[in-house]
């Protein structure tokens, strides 16, 4: 196991993770040993201070997390494991506790230890005498000190039981402190505190007790983060988060939060140097692994966490990006992005053609058109927002037509835009292929099932193509049949396939003729990317997306400006 030495605060300063024990909680998430195994790994690579593995003894899967951890299965290079369980039960002693024992076997240096710190809950929930408590807390901690481990004690509910009795909690924390515990962590259960309390009420313990305190705080107010901060400010040198912020309920404090505010707004290293632009792959591959999809608008590693729609803002960051960005977002491994709306200006389109690898710094008349184009569409339903792919094809074609490049007035995209004549000669790197027409035919069997057949006329190559496939949809049958007409041509089209379909119906009232928004994500070896398709009709709009997204994928090596 890795000691503290190996971070820039030394001990002065722990980020503590309980991601495999707090954040298991969450509804939905399960764990496999092997999972717990992965989360622990990015989580050393990320460099937090301790790893809270789970409850052995307790919990047979982290049982056996804590053998093969202990066995060589999980070598931690800078993180500290953590073994997780509560104090004696009342009326034994802690050596002949099971629970108490198993937390040795973990074969874990630090233990925390939960401990009940409001009267209440020790009266009516544990049903024993304050005192009993105290010397459940006291026993407990000084048999795992004697045995060579490391204690830290989470005060649970004691917010809520320091607003009640100001006094009870102080003497949990006073035995466990004068049993050895090196931690005295305050624990906000119930997620009820806000920030200015939470100051307050760790400002005034340290003050009264001296001990070194934590702080763990759960999310029901939408303040655990901010409570953590507001914690330290006050004097706590121990932060407890889960990653993503996953627990029970609301969740927990998320720690790529914490973390990035500690780091960056405070100044405080509190990972090792290099880890911090760790932090957006750390976050993602931990939501892979919980089978949850990112949070798109979290803090810091959000894909959204710098992206900037307004045409106002673009204008700026045009100028400086330091102007609409807290900090620069490579420092915590993101990008700044910027999105094209109905809102865009002329500067979110050259910033976000600049993104795309296409300058239009000395083309004005193309921008001009790419806006007007862009508001105009978006007031039909077009979203480019998410459509980065169908958003190039767009430049392309305004690009070529502000040059003379396009085709016959008769020779139309998808979307209805002239594009760039892909029959003969080298315009065609501009347009790979156009579509003549195509035909869906459905089929119902009358016994509960149907079938899809498409025809689609395909111009590729100076060739005209005609190609009939079938499907068990007409939008995977126009897709096979698409496909197979101009692989010949461009043969890197055999490793794209669709990812991801979401349809969206623009306009309720309308019902069945309700104007339809097609999104498609597809997908090859090396990368993903977004297309859109809007129509009544939502075969052709899911046409639509689907020529651009092979369209995209065909022209890749293109000429753009």
């Amino acid at each position: 196991m890795a000691a503290d030495s190996a971070f820039p605060l030394g001990d002065s300063f722990h980020v503590f993770d309980t991601t495999l024990r707090d954040g298991a909680q969450r509804e939905g998430i399960t764990y496999s040993v092997a999972d717990k195994i992965a989360v622990a790994t990015l989580l050393d690579e990320l460099g937090v201070g301790f790893i809270e593995g789970g409850w052995p003894g307790a919990v047979p899967k982290d049982t056996e997390f804590f053998a093969r951890a202990a066995d060589g299965e999980l070598p931690l290079t800078t993180s500290t494991l953590v073994a997780f369980g509560a104090t004696r039960k009342a009326g034994v002693k802690a050596q002949d506790d099971p629970q108490v024992r198993a937390l040795l076997d973990s074969r874990a240096s630090v233990v925390t230890l939960v401990a009940k710190s409001d009267i209440r809950h020790v009266t009516r929930a544990l049903r024993t005498t304050p005192e009993e408590n105290l010397a459940m807390v006291a026993d407990t901690v000084a048999l795992l000190v004697a045995e060579g481990r490391r204690v830290f004690l989470d005060c649970e509910h004691f917010f809520d039981g320091y607003r009640f009795d100001r006094d009870y909690g102080l003497r949990v924390a006073e035995a466990a402190a004068g049993a050895g515990a090196s931690v005295i962590v305050l624990c906000d259960t119930n997620g009820g505190m806000l920030p200015s309390r939470v100051h307050q009420t760790v400002a005034e313990v340290l003050q009264r007790s001296g001990f070194r305190l934590g702080i763990h705080c759960q999310n029901d107010t939408g303040c655990a983060v901010a409570n953590t901060i507001a914690a330290v400010e006050a004097g706590a040198t121990h932060v407890q988060c889960t990653a993503n912020g996953y627990g029970e309920r609301p969740g927990n404090a998320d720690l790529f939060a914490v973390v990035g505010n500690l780091a960056t707004k405070m100044d405080m290293p509190v990972l090792p140097h290099g880890r911090l632009t760790d932090m957006v792959r750390v976050s993602h591959a931990i939501a892979e692994l919980a089978n949850l999809v990112p949070d798109t608008h979290q803090p810091y590693v959000g894909s959204v966490a710098f992206a900037h729609k307004a045409g106002l803002h673009a204008s700026a960051i045009k100028v400086d990006p330091v102007l609409y960005n807290h900090i620069d977002p490579a420092i915590v491994g993101n990008d700044m992005r910027i999105l094209i709306t109905e809102m865009a200006g002329r500067a979110s389109v050259e910033l976000k053609a600049a993104e795309l690898g296409v300058d239009l710094t000395s083309r004005p008349e193309v921008v001009s058109r790419v806006v007007e184009t862009v508001k105009k569409r978006e007031a039909d339903g077009w979203s480019y927002e998410a459509a980065d792919a169908s958003f190039l094809l767009l430049l392309r074609s305004e690009i070529a037509r502000a040059d003379g490049r396009v085709g016959d007035a008769g020779d139309k995209t998808a979307d209805g835009s002239e594009p760039a004549d892909s029959r003969v000669g080298p315009r065609a790197a501009l347009r790979p292929f156009t579509i003549e027409s195509y035909r869906v035919i459905v089929e119902h069997n009358g016994v509960g099932g149907a079938k899809s057949e498409a025809t689609v006329k395909v111009l590729v190559g100076g060739e005209r193509v005609i190609v009939t496939a079938e499907g068990n949809g007409p939008v995977n049958a126009l897709d096979s049949a698409l496909r197979q007409a101009v692989v010949a041509h461009y043969p890197q089209l055999a490793n794209v396939e669709l990812s991801d379909y979401k349809v969206r119906i623009l306009s309720g009232s309308a019902g069945t003729r309700s104007v339809t928004r097609v999104l498609v994500t597809s997908t090859d070896a090396t990368s993903d990317w977004t297309t859109v398709g809007v129509h009544a009709n939502v075969v052709e709009a899911s046409f639509r997306a689907l020529v651009d997204a092979l369209l995209y994928a065909a022209g890749r090596q293109a000429v753009t400006a």
